[in-house]
């Protein structure tokens, strides 16, 4: 059966570089095997799946046994390529996924790739975890990687605070006596956990006064980010602010986060300030 687009879920795109391509302007043959490793590390991340934290709790690695390319056309200095990546057969310790490199939905190469699961250890094979194989089937068939939870501090706190430390405080360098306040006691928190239940973003919702609430401490898991997790947390927080009948959702974005915000219906408010260190903006919504 012909490889299409339509075949992925998962996708990685990339332009075409100058170090890739040969003297005629088109791509080496080996950048293609590049190409589907780095479709394979999209492809953990859209499972929701922070790959050295994930195998280490499902108890193994997964390691290449072998690799082949089929070549149908090239590509070429600044093409602008979509690779697709998806798994076809998981076996007792083996997992088998395609790849195909496509321009437009022109498929250009086709990449088949094995890898075994194994003890990183003495990299002797292990069964496929029954926690792994549902995860790749879950995805596969289309379903949700992520699971939002809303509530209070005490039930959700811990994770909370595991995901705030490394984004502001290890990530971003804020200091720690800034990141953890009152506020979180009778704030309403929201984590988004992945299928092995490992916090992947949070946030929290306050109540400013009457009709205004202000959403702060928005953090997503960096190996994961750019998989909308941080985006069904901020849904998810407004949501609960329009339930409890609030008017206005306010908060303060970091300035290389406002993009994101105002995808998601928030304008900004006044001038830039600084805040911990780093450059905000003010923004806010009105609910309807």
């Amino acid at each position: 059966m012909t490889m299409t687009y339509q075949d992925f879920r998962c996708f990685h795109r990339l332009r075409v570089r100058w170090a890739e391509v040969d003297i005629q302007k088109i791509v080496f043959n080996a950048h293609y095997l590049t190409y589907a490793d780095c479709a394979m590390t999209e492809y953990w991340r859209a499972l929701a799946l922070p790959y050295e934290a994930g195998m280490r709790q499902l108890g193994g690695e997964v390691y290449l046994k072998k690799a082949s390319v089929e070549y149908h056309a090239s590509a070429r200095l600044d093409d602008w390529l979509d690779v697709g990546m998806r798994c076809v057969r998981i076996g007792e310790s083996s997992m088998a996924f395609e790849a195909g490199i496509f321009t437009g939905e022109r498929l250009l190469v086709s990449v088949e790739l094995l890898y075994v699961f194994a003890d990183p250890a003495t990299q002797t094979k292990r069964p496929v975890p029954p926690a792994l194989r549902a995860m790749v089937e879950h995805f596969e068939a289309g379903g949700e990687m992520v699971e939002l939870r809303v509530g209070d501090w005490a039930t959700l706190g811990h994770d909370a605070t595991q995901l705030r430390v490394e984004v502001f405080v290890r990530e971003q360098g804020i200091d720690p006596a800034l990141e953890i306040d009152a506020q979180d006691a009778t704030a309403l928190h929201a984590v988004a956990y992945n299928r092995l239940g490992m916090p992947m973003a949070t946030g929290r919702l306050l109540h400013d006064g009457p009709g205004l609430a202000r959403i702060g401490r928005m953090a997503v898991d960096r190996s994961v980010r750019g998989q909308r997790w941080g985006r069904m947390v901020l849904d998810g927080l407004v949501q609960a602010a329009q339930e409890r009948g609030d008017r206005e959702v306010t908060l303060h974005a970091q300035c290389s986060a406002e993009g994101f915000y105002r995808r998601a219906g928030f304008a900004p408010q006044g001038e830039r300030f600084e805040e911990a260190g780093i450059t905000h903006i003010a923004m806010h919504r009105v609910l309807g």
